[in-house]
């Protein structure tokens, strides 16, 4: 996972727990194409080679991290834009969804929500060709459904 600043990290944790759970190996940055491209650079040239297979990017502002990262790698980019000041949001998200053909990047939604589901398509996308992972998926999948339906049944009870 790549984050634009530490201050990204409150809104992208949330990636990290979900990875966590999975047991998925994963490493964090911090790292700039504004204030440090040519570390930036070294990084996303260095993936492949390091057994890295999904990136997660996550910025506000003017994100141009995750289409940097894209062009640089033929790996699978996901971006989470991450709501800053004056736009909320929109202009990250505006950002990420605007790369041009042949710089392919996933764009989840702004914020907590893009986070949590970066993590699950980063781990949809490992559970292709990992049966450990693909069992996770669908165990977390049929959690999710045992919540709705109990938080149903409540609502159900409630207004007989």
């Amino acid at each position: 996972m790549v984050m634009g600043s530490d201050k990204d990290f409150t809104v992208m944790e949330d990636t990290l727990k979900i990875l966590k759970e999975a047991g998925v190996p994963y490493e964090v940055r911090v790292l700039s194409i504004h204030k440090s491209p040519e570390e930036t650079y070294r990084y996303a040239k260095e993936l492949e080679r390091k057994g890295i297979k999904v990136v997660i990017c996550g910025a506000g502002g003017a994100f141009h991290l995750a289409g940097v990262i894209s062009a640089l790698t033929t790996l699978p980019v996901i971006a989470v834009p991450l709501a800053v000041e004056p736009f909320q949001g929109m202009d990250s998200l505006l950002s990420s969804l605007q790369m041009p053909e042949g710089i392919p990047v996933a764009v989840m939604s702004v914020g907590k929500w893009g986070a949590k589901n970066a993590a699950i398509m980063a781990l949809r996308i490992l559970g292709v060709e990992n049966k450990k992972i693909k069992e996770w998926i669908r165990g977390w999948g049929e959690e999710m459904r045992r919540e709705i339906e109990s938080k149903d049944k409540k609502v159900q009870e409630k207004t007989k």
